[in-house]
C-alpha cells in the first residue's frame, strides 16, 4: 500500500513534508485534518494520544508519529537522493543537524504565541506577556538561523531537502503572529522565495487550503480520517 500522511489545517507544520512526497516522486496519500476540530476528537487519540499532527500510516500499515521520525523515514526510503544527501556524507550529518534546529528551538518558540491566541476563556495579561515573550524568542532563534545558512540556493546543496520542507512549513508563522517582516533575515527571505515558487511547495499549500487543484504525479489521493482512524488506529 501507499504510505498516508496526516497532515493538519490551518497552517500545520506538516504541509512541509507533503512537498517533501512531492519531491521524493513516490506514491503516496493523504489525510487532511482540521487542527482546531478532529484533531482535538477523542476518536483521533488512536492515531496520536498526544493529538498532534503529523503523523505516517507507513506502506506497512504502522502508525508512525513525530515530524523528525517521519523524515527519517522518508530519507531511508529515498534511493535517487531526491530529499536527503548520502546518509553517511558530511551534507547529511548537516541536514540533520539543520532539521534537528528547526523542529526543536526554531519551532518550539512560536508556541506562546499559539497558547496566547488559542486561550479560551482569554485572560489578557497573561496572553500579552506569551506574546511579547513569544516574539522576542522568535526574532532570536531567526537571527540564530540566518547565522547558520549558508551561500547556497537551499539549506544543504543545489536543490531542496528534507531540512527545507521542515523550514517552509513553519516559516510562514512569521507573518500570521505578526513578529516581524521576512526581510530583517535576507538569507531567510531569499530561500522561502525560492520555496514558495517551487512547484511542490504551491501544490501542497494548495491541498492544505482545501483547493481542487488538478492531481500530480505520485499523489493518489486522499483518505478520510474516519476510515484512516477505523484501519490502523489501535
Amino acid at each position: 500500500m501507499e504510505p498516508i500522511l496526516i497532515y493538519g489545517f490551518p497552517l500545520g507544520s506538516s504541509m512541509g513534508l507533503v512537498a517533501a512526497l512531492e519531491w521524493l516522486g513516490k506514491p503516496y496519500r493523504l489525510c487532511r485534518v482540521d487542527m482546531l476540530g478532529e484533531m482535538r476528537e477523542p476518536s483521533y487519540a488512536r492515531i496520536n494520544a498526544r493529538h498532534e499532527t503529523p503523523a505516517l500510516i507507513t506502506d506497512k500499515g504502522q502508525v508512525l508519529t513525530e515530524t523528525m521520525a517521519i523524515a527519517e523515514w522518508l530519507a531511508a526510503r529515498d534511493d535517487d537522493r531526491r530529499i536527503s544527501p548520502d546518509p553517511l556524507s558530511v551534507e547529511a550529518d548537516r541536514m540533520r543537524q539543520l532539521m534537528a534546529f528547526i523542529n526543536s528551538g526554531f519551532t518550539g518558540t512560536f508556541s506562546p504565541l499559539w497558547v496566547a491566541l488559542e486561550m479560551d476563556p482569554p485572560r489578557p495579561a497573561l496572553q500579552a506577556a506569551l506574546r511579547e515573550y513569544g516574539k522576542e524568542a522568535v526574532i532570536e532563534r531567526h537571527d540564530k538561523l540566518e547565522a547558520m545558512v549558508g551561500d547556497g540556493p537551499y539549506l544543504v546543496g543545489d536543490r531542496p531537502t528534507l531540512a527545507d520542507a521542515l523550514f517552509i512549513g513553519i516559516a510562514r508563522w512569521l507573518e500570521f503572529h505578526e513578529v516581524a517582516e521576512p526581510v530583517r533575515w535576507p538569507k531567510l527571505a531569499a530561500l522561502r522565495t525560492r520555496l514558495e515558487a517551487d512547484p511542490a511547495v504551491i501544490y501542497a499549500t494548495a491541498l492544505e487550503s482545501g483547493d481542487s487543484v488538478a492531481g500530480s504525479g505520485p499523489f493518489r489521493g486522499h483518505v478520510p480520517l474516519a476510515e484512516v482512524i477505523e484501519r490502523f488506529g489501535s
